[in-house]
């Protein structure tokens, strides 16, 4: 077995804690590129919500050497490790576990779960002292929605996030392939790519937000399936089964297309291609957090499907099913 490359970072959490602090009480980092014109190789970033995405998005970002990460999380962590490729990035995290403890950031990034979103929000007050930009890196459509009543429209960066991840331990985190985030192309959505510029985390800018995260809306609906069986991906090679993710996709699309995304029908067929061609052990976050008994983002995925399709008087009866079957598997 081959023993894989471990990047240490070497700066512990005390260390960090105190240089955010201290640069942020200098007022050190201030690097608003297209909104201020001034430059500074740092950016501090605040990242509520360390989950498997969370805990992806510091190590790569701690990699670069030119930010500072604070995690807000519920329970303290001393080290984390991103097991990618043949590699290990092993970061020293500074953690907060209360708002109270919280330090003005130029960027706050949530990661948290979409049914979390309240929770999330409490972190906001504390961060967001320099009026920083908050990128929302979650499932499904209602990005803005979510976080409207607690944070001004202007200052709102949806973010769709494709980063095959889970967590095998508290400290341990497996990141299955590439990390791919998109986001809108105005001047926060370019300041969000730089801050991944020389990390391995793929930042693609985009004029058509809605089609992009209604695409993958489109991929997250068929998850529902291996959640509700609590099986691999490799069902899905059934066609029975298939014929069914079809016709989810299909209502995701009427709905979308009503809602002014551009998708093309080949998704249902493209879609399903995607699952079929997964590792054989793959699992999405849906399936994982029902497996483990945690709360699952039904409302925001295929519940998404279902709301915004009775808005349009669209009909959606297989995302239906299987957002009653989920519902009632949580209540069991």
């Amino acid at each position: 077995m081959v023993e894989p490359n471990r990047v240490k970072f070497p700066h512990g959490p005390t260390w960090i804690y105190r240089k955010v602090l201290s640069m942020v009480a200098g007022g050190v980092c201030s690097r608003r590129s297209e909104r201020t014109g001034e430059t500074s190789p740092v950016a501090h970033i605040a990242i509520v919500g360390p989950g498997a995405v969370g805990g992806v998005m510091a190590a790569w970002l701690e990699s670069t050497r030119r930010h500072t990460v604070l995690l807000c999380a519920r329970r303290p962590m001393t080290e984390l490790t991103v097991e990618v490729n043949a590699q290990e990035l092993v970061t020293h995290p500074a953690v907060v576990t209360t708002p109270d403890q919280t330090v003005a950031v130029d960027w706050v990034l949530i990661t948290t779960k979409a049914y979390d979103t309240a929770g999330a929000a409490l972190w906001l007050p504390g961060l967001s002292g320099r009026k920083a930009p908050v990128a929302i890196l979650q499932n499904g459509v209602e990005h803005r929605e979510r976080f409207a009543p607690f944070v001004a429209e202007d200052r709102l960066v949806p973010v769709m996030v494709d980063c095959p991840a889970e967590r095998s331990s508290p400290k341990r985190i497996r990141q299955r392939g590439r990390a791919k985030l998109v986001v809108t192309d105005d001047a926060y959505g370019r300041e969000f790519k730089a801050l991944f510029d020389g990390t391995e985390i793929d930042v693609t800018l985009t004029a058509d937000f809605k089609s992009a995260v209604w695409r993958k809306l489109c991929m997250n609906a068929v998850g529902a399936l291996t959640a509700i069986l609590l099986k691999p991906v490799t069902v899905m090679h059934d066609e029975r089964l298939g014929d069914v993710a079809r016709e989810l996709v299909r209502e995701c699309i009427a709905v979308g297309r009503a809602e002014g995304a551009v998708l093309d029908d080949a998704l249902m067929n493209t879609v399903l291609a995607s699952y079929r061609a997964a590792p054989p052990d793959s699992m999405n976050s849906l399936h994982a957090d029902r497996a483990a008994g945690r709360p699952m983002e039904v409302d925001a995925r295929n519940g998404a499907i279902v709301r915004i399709g009775r808005k349009h008087g669209i009909a959606t009866p297989y995302n239906q099913m299987v957002v009653a079957l989920l519902e009632a598997a949580a209540r069991s």
